[in-house]
């Protein structure tokens, strides 16, 4: 690489429970409130962005670029190119990394990156049938009001169901819980591991806010800095007490899997010598990357346990080496089923060893604070950055999962 990419700064809106505080605002609304937050906090660059990039995975048909609209909405220059990325929950990963290599190619020199996701405003369609209806309805209505009749009546009753957007993998035609229990039972994680996982997750989370480590990563919206889906009153006894989700005789329940959030982030970029120039000291540094697939018909969600070995060998690192980890927490047993597959005789050639639970997720993870599938990873990047500075660490790995069998990790270097 010609430069390290510095993290000039990044932010979040507090993320919440879909159908809650944010139930009435598009995913547009959410990004625009994020960006704000953060742009009016970095005034001296906000005028040298040259490419806005952001992340999503449902998106809404009025604003197919969303990239496009928060940058008018925002302020900026008409003249800024923006790009709209789609790749399951590492949509904000790759942003990220996109805008890193407009910047690594000469062609950009600070890019504003983001991640958005709305479960309170899905886009739902009519049916195949009812869509066909419609688009050949005008073309019909010329031909004469018999016709136009005989025209309506080709409709069924059925015709009128709605089509809500599939929490199954298209190719596979499996949930991600589903398959997240396929891979938590072939490395034996039980439901009492993940039980109290989910437990750790909403304990340190809700300790993070009352310690304010989160004071500077989120931004005030809608008059609140507060997180709506973290408990930090739960017991292991009221975890116990549910019901499988994804079958009879699973181990996954509702709250050892993360629930369906609303959430926007937001990070600027720039190179290591731009930084400088602007007299900017960085959150910290993204070193190296790496974006891996696995097979999605048997380990759709074990992505993390090919993209960290593979990001470690890159860069000539073990887990050692390693002072901060910042995994996507989608469901309990599937972050642990990658922690056990990475500390596997069985994983062969990518077994690296155990990530040590005293690095991992100290702030707590996507089971307590949520996870707006487009917005999650850049949550995780400026975590890990503030946990560096907080407890001396040099580098910090970030990983997740994602529908299709997708994964990514990154490399961050403290400043």
């Amino acid at each position: 690489m010609l430069s390290r990419i510095a993290i000039l700064d990044g932010a979040r809106i507090p993320f919440q429970q879909s159908g809650t505080i944010y139930k009435k605002l598009i995913a547009y609304d959410l990004v625009n409130g994020c960006f704000n937050g953060l742009l009016n906090r970095n005034e001296e660059i906000k005028k040298n962005i040259d490419l806005v990039t952001v992340g999503t995975v449902m998106q809404e048909v009025k604003t197919n670029n969303l990239a496009r609209e928060s940058t008018i909405n925002c302020g900026l220059s008409p003249i800024v190119p923006a790009q709209t990325i789609s790749q399951a929950c590492i949509s904000s990963s790759r942003a990220v990394c996109s805008g890193a290599e407009s910047i690594l190619s000469g062609n950009a020199n600070v890019v504003l990156a983001g991640g958005v996701e709305t479960f309170s405003d899905v886009p739902i369609r009519h049916s195949k049938k009812m869509r066909e209806f419609l688009i050949s309805t005008p073309k019909e209505m010329k031909k004469g009001t018999l016709n136009m009749m005989k025209h309506v009546g080709t409709l069924k009753a059925k015709d009128f169901k709605p089509e809500f957007p599939s929490i199954s993998n298209f190719t596979t035609g499996e949930v991600m819980g589903a398959t997240s229990e396929k891979i938590a039972k072939r490395f034996v994680v039980s439901r009492e591991e993940q039980d109290e996982f989910s437990l750790r997750s909403h304990t340190l989370a809700h300790s993070a806010h009352e310690q304010g480590l989160y004071s500077d990563e989120i931004v005030e919206f809608m008059g609140t800095k507060r997180e709506n889906n973290i408990r930090g009153n739960l017991k292991l006894a009221d975890l116990q007490k549910l019901r499988p989700a994804f079958g009879k005789g699973g181990t996954h329940t509702a709250a050892n899997s993360s629930g369906l959030t609303d959430g926007a982030t937001g990070c600027l970029l720039s190179s290591e010598e731009h930084a400088k120039k602007m007299g900017k000291t960085p959150l910290g540094y993204l070193k190296s990357w790496v974006f891996t697939g696995t097979n999605p018909y048997e380990e759709m969600l074990l992505g993390p346990a090919y993209a960290i070995p593979k990001l470690l060998r890159k860069n000539n690192l073990t887990l050692a080496d390693i002072d901060v980890f910042e995994i996507h927490e989608a469901f309990a047993g599937q972050i642990l089923a990658n922690i056990k597959a990475m500390d596997s005789d069985s994983f062969d050639a990518r077994k690296i060893g155990l990530i040590p639970e005293e690095k991992l997720n100290l702030w707590g993870g996507s089971l307590a604070i949520g996870h707006p599938l487009g917005a999650s990873n850049i949550r995780n990047i400026i975590t890990a950055c503030h946990r560096l500075d907080r407890e001396g660490g040099n580098l910090a790995v970030v990983s997740a999962c994602a529908d299709g069998g997708l994964a990514s990790a990154l490399l961050i270097e403290r400043v």
